[in-house]
């Protein structure tokens, strides 16, 4: 079974349910008007709004720290874990979370991998995968915290060993009129499956074909006795 992330905010905190980019490519995160009340007349937050942010905040915004987008992959692996009961849509959930080299390393047959992928849940589409919005959503949508990727990867190891145990990964159908495999008829290094008659025909009854001096002498002889005929007939 799927565990949840160590450390995952409860929802009460101000943890993002969406993003979108702005026509400036600028992230705007949206939060639930409830969760917000919440936070807001909650007295272990009152300190949050009045007055200088306490110190580890500070010191986290002075370093470019960020847990917005940590916080928002967290809820929405939950949110997509919610939505569906099958085992490789659970693993192609989690699996969606990573950059395609852990999804690589985890999942060796690449049968699999294709099978995830196509469970996997649609992307944003605010640009194309390679445009400027496009990176920036993917770093969004891509965990890049050494704790978070250690709980996505064992949560996808684990998903995975569920998911084989119910139903094999798809796989293609052999092609129709492709070459046997090998044993499959003579010459391929096997004998026919055919019963031996009980009566073998004797080597010297087979009657060798014609040799082409025979056959050139029968077809140059024709006419002749034809004519010979016919002025007989005509004596």
């Amino acid at each position: 079974m799927i565990q949840p992330t160590p450390g995952e905010p409860r929802w009460c905190e101000t943890t993002p349910v969406k993003f979108y980019l702005n026509r400036y490519r600028a992230v705007v995160w949206l939060y639930l008007a409830e969760e917000l009340k919440h936070f807001a007349e909650s007295e272990v937050n009152a300190g949050l709004l009045t007055g200088r942010a306490p110190g580890t905040i500070r010191a986290q915004l002075e370093a470019g720290v960020d847990l917005r987008a940590r916080n928002w992959r967290g809820r929405h692996a939950g949110a997509l874990l919610r939505q569906s009961d099958d085992p490789w849509e659970r693993a192609a959930a989690v699996a969606s979370l990573l950059d395609p080299v852990q999804i690589a390393e985890i999942i060796k047959d690449p049968y699999e991998r294709a099978y995830v992928r196509r469970l996997m849940p649609q992307s944003f589409g605010q640009g194309a995968p390679e445009s400027p919005a496009g990176r920036i959503i993917q770093k969004i949508t891509t965990a890049d915290d050494p704790d978070e990727i250690r709980w996505l990867r064992a949560n996808l190891t684990i998903g995975l060993s569920q998911a084989r145990g119910l139903r094999p990964a798809p796989r293609p159908a052999p092609k129709p009129g492709s070459d046997p495999a090998p044993g499959a008829f003579p010459g391929f290094g096997a004998q026919p499956d055919v019963e031996p008659s009980p009566h073998p025909a004797p080597h010297h009854e087979a009657r060798p074909a014609a040799l082409p001096e025979e056959g050139k002498t029968e077809r140059a002889s024709e006419p002749r006795g034809l004519l010979k005929w016919m002025r007989r007939r005509g004596a």
